[in-house]
């Protein structure tokens, strides 16, 4: 068994634990950039790995420009010295001032927002004025996704425009997401692809006819990475490529992508003969998939999960197995990005080693900018 993701010093981790292993970050980073004609399109987001390191490394390998949904993400790519940070997520209430004054503090940052209502449009762009700031915005729009956006067409054209006479706003140009989009197929993934673009071309087409600007396309995310990667005239969003994870690795096989985050955890006790209870309950693994698509043991693909609560996963053993109270599990997540989410830091492995920590900087809500 190929056994790459076993650790020498495993009595010196604690567990639950998420290890990262920052060799395999760096090779889905090359082959990423394998795949496009330009890193210059490629706008990752950051929602996966949440941590300034894997920023750096991605900065390091001479990609520029991020794309964020949380306030503290955001503040994370400031940090960092992002060179160009899109805020894909609406601004409604105390976010609108908050983001401002992000802008204002990280003046390295060129800081963009999502714009999908015309009263959001508005409240934005007077808030900016009141401050002395400009902000640039995309405007939003739905492809199927069918949570936030406005669907291209008329409406979204006279938002766009409306949005080009605020003088708090500077508009830059179009942002769609298309999450829903997983045919396992390339080719028939493509033709999908293919068809959501269609409105948005058009769209473009119709802003140019106007006189105004062309606008930038932003669309994707990792399904549709490798159908986008091939228009030249867009830029491109894919995230969980960084660390990759099973639910995409089974889903999308036309992705090389290696799986470099692990979680480890123990067997804590054993009520019955063949039932095995691990440290691993809801607190720390994302529990939004059915309880068979949470993890895979790398190490124990026989366990069977029966249940799970806050603190604990029990295991389904075949009979005569050898497994006892402290031995350790590795697994492989079916969906990594919420499961970063649930830790305060990534267990870093190199060479077989623990070695480091990495702070999940960008997990948290309440980061604080100054002059807030």
């Amino acid at each position: 068994m190929d056994s790459w993701f076993n650790i020498r010093n495993e009595d010196a981790v604690d567990s639950p634990a998420l290890l990262v292993f920052p060799e395999r970050v760096k090779q889905n980073i090359a082959l990423l950039k394998a795949m496009i004609n330009d890193p210059s399109r490629l706008r990752p987001h950051v929602k996966t790995h949440k941590t300034k390191e894997m920023t750096r490394l991605l900065m390091d390998a001479g990609i520029t420009r991020f794309k964020c949904a949380t306030f503290s993400e955001a503040t994370m790519l400031g940090e960092c010295g992002a060179p160009d940070v899109l805020w894909a997520y609406p601004l409604y209430g105390p976010k609108i001032s908050r983001f401002i004054s992000l802008q204002v503090r990280y003046r390295h940052t060129r800081f963009s927002a999502l714009i999908d209502h015309w009263e959001a449009a508005q409240a934005l762009a007077d808030e900016a004025e009141k401050r002395g700031e400009v902000v640039n915005v995309f405007i939003d729009l739905n492809i199927g996704m069918n949570r936030t956006g406005i669907a291209a067409g008329d409406n979204a054209l006279a938002l766009y425009q409306a949005c080009t006479r605020l003088p708090g706003l500077s508009v830059q140009g179009l942002h769609a997401y298309d999450g829903h989009v997983r045919e396992k197929d390339l080719e028939k993934r493509g033709v999908i692809c293919a068809r959501n673009f269609e409105a948005i071309a058009l769209m473009s087409e119709r802003i140019k006819q106007m006189g105004l600007p062309n606008p930038r396309v932003i669309i994707g995310g990792s399904p549709s990475f490798p159908v986008y990667a091939g228009y030249p005239e867009v830029e491109c969003s894919p995230g969980t490529f960084i660390l990759w994870d099973k639910g995409y690795a089974d889903a999308l096989p036309d992705q090389a992508f290696l799986p470099a985050a692990v979680l480890l955890t123990r067997i804590v006790s054993m009520p019955t003969d063949n039932r095995l209870c691990v440290d691993l309950g809801h607190k720390a693994v994302a529990a939004e998939n059915p309880l068979e698509r949470r993890v895979y043991f790398l190490n124990a693909p026989e366990l069977k999960p029966v249940s799970q609560s806050e603190e604990h996963l029990v295991l389904e053993a075949p009979h005569g197995h050898t497994w006892g109270v402290g031995d350790v599990l590795y697994g492989l997540l079916y969906h990594v990005c919420p499961t970063v989410a649930l830790y305060d830091y990534l267990t870093v492995i190199e060479n077989g080693n623990y070695i480091d920590r990495w702070a999940v900087a960008g997990r948290g809500r309440t980061a604080v900018v100054g002059g807030e």
